[in-house]
């Protein structure tokens, strides 16, 4: 790639991650566009994942565990590119994926692109765009992109200036965290475009977890559920606007999900 190019800071969080991290960054370093700074923040793993990590051309940058949102926050303000997404580090991406992200934000002057995915627990949700499209009222940014029920970060890509002007972070202290964060960059948003056979394969790797968690951590995670969800609510209150598939539109959203269900994501 030419240096002119733009660069992409990909930021990831990572816990315990060895069994699966030297998958991620392979799946990184070998994607078409090439002008990508990789973070990873070792959010106090005791494993073997910084040493894996530290094997590879990454910013390698190790902290306390606090969680993730902590993690990103970390990323966000050691990110050195005009564009910055973030990976989980149990995920997968299709080869082309940050090229597809990054050519119709940049055509379009938008602040926010969005990509498919795809779903391997909830194979509902799976899905992709068909063309690019520029949006600008909440109202359809939140119907293409269903991010009041569908928080994913990872789904975007940001455009650091526009993440730096609103100061937008993730609530620390937090599980529950994408919703919050995706919810108020959508709104803040002057432009969200989308961008198709850009791919996001998200891997479901808690088998399991549930059942060994401890009651205080399921309550955790249950009044982090309560409090993203009353954060969207609010925001939607007090700027007067409806919310696609959680308080309007709610047949559309299931007709949607039946729809790709079926169908799932485009070739």
């Amino acid at each position: 790639m030419q240096v002119d190019q733009p660069l992409i800071s990909v930021v990831i969080p990572v816990f315990n991650g060895s069994a699966y991290i030297k998958n991620c960054l392979d799946g990184i370093f070998s994607q078409s566009y090439d002008r990508l700074e990789v973070i990873v923040v070792d959010d106090g793993s005791t494993d073997a994942t910084a040493a894996i990590a530290g094997s590879y051309p990454v910013k390698l940058i190790q902290q306390k565990n606090k969680g993730v949102s902590a993690a990103r926050n970390l990323g966000i303000q050691n990110a050195t590119g005009q564009y910055i997404h973030f990976m989980d580090a149990d995920d997968r991406i299709n080869k082309d994926f940050y090229a597809n992200l990054l050519a119709p934000i940049m055509l379009h002057g938008a602040d926010i692109s969005c990509g498919g995915m795809v779903n391997e627990k909830s194979k509902e949700l799976t899905h992709s765009f068909k063309k690019v499209a520029v949006h600008t009222s909440i109202q359809k940014k939140l119907q293409v992109t269903y991010a009041g029920r569908i928080g994913y970060v990872w789904r975007y890509l940001f455009c650091s200036d526009f993440i730096r002007s609103n100061a937008l972070t993730f609530p620390e202290g937090r599980i529950i965290e994408d919703l919050v964060f995706s919810m108020e960059a959508i709104f803040l948003s002057k432009k969200l475009v989308t961008a198709p056979n850009a791919l996001y394969t998200y891997v479901d790797t808690s088998s399991g977890h549930v059942a060994s968690k401890t009651e205080a951590q399921l309550k955790k995670q249950e009044e982090d559920a309560v409090f993203a969800r009353e954060f969207r609510d609010r925001l939607a209150r007090e700027n007067n606007f409806k919310i696609p598939g959680v308080n309007q539109g709610k047949i559309r959203y299931r007709l949607w999900r039946a729809l790709n269900k079926v169908r799932g994501v485009s070739s």
